[in-house]
Formats: structure tokens, sequence, C-alpha cells
């Protein structure tokens, strides 16, 4: 039953008040330990990682009052069958509707919310939770895949790849009920939704883009248009209706493996560093991020302790973007230079 007058007016409100309180100065950071979503174990560890190169320290010194949550604890299934080809269908289901949850409480409570990842699998629950304070947000996909299979056209049936086919309204009929994931409905126009970095989209998916509308960036237009191009199409496609929450969410291999080596899918010719915290600066200008996620970090794949060290460092400095650091400098805010004193004994001297 829709809601009409006084109630509906009032529940906008408050959902708006959320929305709003959580692009103030508070940061929650949340950990989401998670590796079901695809085959690869050592993802799990990525919310550590991040977090050892410097994470809570580097976003403190950008004046945030930063609330670090600690990692959610997720239970595996001992029996979870595949159902239509989708993998662990159930533990996916049931990871994410936690995380839901715990995203959606830390949006309401105010804050601008980090997820650290985890497999992109958790983009399930995090844009959904963070729905549920701001249904009119817009999501950034920064990726070098589409993750935008269903579990029909999928071709490893592994769930990383599909989320955003679990959030989009147009694909609704399109998404079987798969076992685990009862607990959410479709929240998503096509049209709320942006894709930057793209290189390597199943045929399914590019289906789906291109018969949706999707608005969309593969490397390819990065290359011919340029960063700051493609950024203020980005923006002006999903904010020129009306200014609303921002969702991002990025994946390490949107960068290219030379600098994001420990991933599970890395894809050659990604983004330049340069590209990758333009991005982020440029979402951080509008005032509007209320919610990001960051994933696919495997420590477990770096081919040396530095490959590991340079991917987390990497993952730090896109969070840390997104939340102010400038390439000016990362520093606390001042109001004035303090003024030279009168020092009588000085001038005796």
């Amino acid at each position: 039953m829709a809601l009409r007058g006084p109630l509906s007016r009032l529940l906008r409100s408050q959902l708006g008040h959320a929305c709003q309180q959580s692009r103030a100065q508070s940061v929650a950071v949340l950990g989401a330990p998670f590796s079901r979503g695809q085959k690869r174990g050592g993802v799990e560890h990525g919310p550590k990682v991040i977090r050892d190169a410097g994470l809570i320290e580097r976003l403190s010194g950008l004046d945030y009052s930063v609330h670090d949550f600690g990692d959610l604890n997720f239970h595996h299934l001992e029996k979870d069958e595949p159902y239509m080809n989708v993998k662990f269908p159930r533990t996916v289901g049931a990871a994410n509707k936690k995380l839901s949850g715990a995203v959606s409480r830390a949006v309401g409570a105010g804050h601008t919310l980090v997820l650290l990842g985890g497999d992109h699998s958790l983009a399930i629950g995090s844009v959904a939770g963070h729905a549920q304070q701001c249904p009119d947000l817009c999501l950034i996909w920064v990726d070098a895949h589409a993750d935008i299979n269903t579990p029909m056209s999928s071709p490893s049936g592994n769930l990383h790849g599909q989320p955003v086919a679990f959030m989009l309204k147009e694909l609704q009929e399109k998404m079987p009920a798969i076992p685990g994931f009862s607990w959410t409905k479709p929240f998503l126009s096509s049209r709320d939704l942006v894709y930057i970095g793209l290189r390597d989209v199943d045929p399914g998916e590019h289906h789906i883009l291109k018969d949706l509308g999707i608005q969309y960036f593969t490397m390819r237009d990065i290359d011919r248009l340029g960063i700051q191009r493609v950024m203020e199409v980005t923006l002006d496609h999903l904010l020129s209706r009306k200014q609303r929450p921002i969702h991002l969410s990025f994946d390490v291999d949107a960068f290219d493996p030379s600098l994001a080596p420990a991933t599970g899918t890395p894809v050659n010719g990604g983004l330049t560093y340069r590209e990758g915290i333009y991005i982020t600066e440029e979402i951080h200008n509008t005032g509007l991020l209320s919610a990001m996620d960051l994933v696919e970090v495997n420590p477990m794949l770096g081919a040396s302790p530095e490959a590991v060290e340079a991917t987390a460092s990497l993952a730090v400095d896109v969070i840390a973007s997104c939340l102010g650091q400038t390439r000016e400098g990362a520093h606390a805010s001042i109001d004035e230079i303090p003024s030279v004193k009168d020092d009588t004994e000085q001038l005796r001297l």
C-alpha cells in the first residue's frame, strides 16, 4: 500500500535527515571479511590489510571523527548446494542480509560509511542497506567488470559477478528466486547507475547495458574523452535532476594490475593512479558521498609482500581521496596563520 499524506511526508523527512547527516564529519568504517561470492581464497583478509596500511590514521588526520566498528562475523553454511549454477547462494544471501542491516544502521546514525571487502558480491547488501535510509541514492560503479550478469547469463555462477542484477528494477523479471535472497527486492533504476573503467564485459552483460540504456564508460571511452569529461558527464547524468546521496562501489581491479596486483580478476589496461584519484576527488567535491565500498583486495594473490602493500596502500589512497584528501597535501584545516607576538624580552636581546 502506498503511503500518502502527513505520514508519508514525515517518513521522507526522516530519511532525508539521515542522509544529510551521513555526509557530516563522521565516518564509520566497517569490515566485511567475506569471500564466497567468488572462488579465490584470501579476499576475506582484505579489511585487515587495508587497516594495516594506515587507513584509520589517515582518515583521522583529515579531521574526521572516525568510528571503526570492526569486522562483521559471517556464518558459512556447511551445506550450500549450487542453485541454477549460482554458487553458495544461501551463504552469500545471508551475509548480505546481515551487512544490509549494519550499513543501514551506520548511515541512519549519521555516518558516512566506508565498507572494506571482501568480494564484490557484498555490494548487494551494502547498497541495499544504504537505500533503506536513502531511497533516492545514485550509484557509481568503478570496476573492470560490469557485475550485472543474471543467474541465467553468468558464465561462472559466481555471485561477485551478479550484484547489480539484484538491485535493478528493470531486471526483476529476469531474476529467478535464488535461495537466501528473499529478504531483498530491486530498488534501483537503471538511469541511477553509471559505470566507469569497464574493459571485461560478458556477452549477457553487454546486452543488458545496451538494452537498458545504462550510462557506462569503458577504458576506451576514458582514453578518448579524458577522465575530466567522463566525470562531468557522470555527475551531470546522476545529479542534474536533483542533488541526492551518492554510493560509490569501487573494485580495486579498476586500476591497472601494475598498480593493484593483489586482486582476484586483474585485467590489463586499467585506470592510472591519477585517473582513479581524480574520480574520487570529483565525487568528494560534490559533497554528496554518503557511502562507499572498497572491495577485492586479496593479499594471498600478491606475488610479494611489496605487491600486497602496494595494493592495500592504493586502497587507502582511494578512500582518503573520497573523504577529502587532496593532492595539494593531506592536512587538517586551519583558520589562520598565527601572528608574530611582540616579545619585548627578545627585542632587548
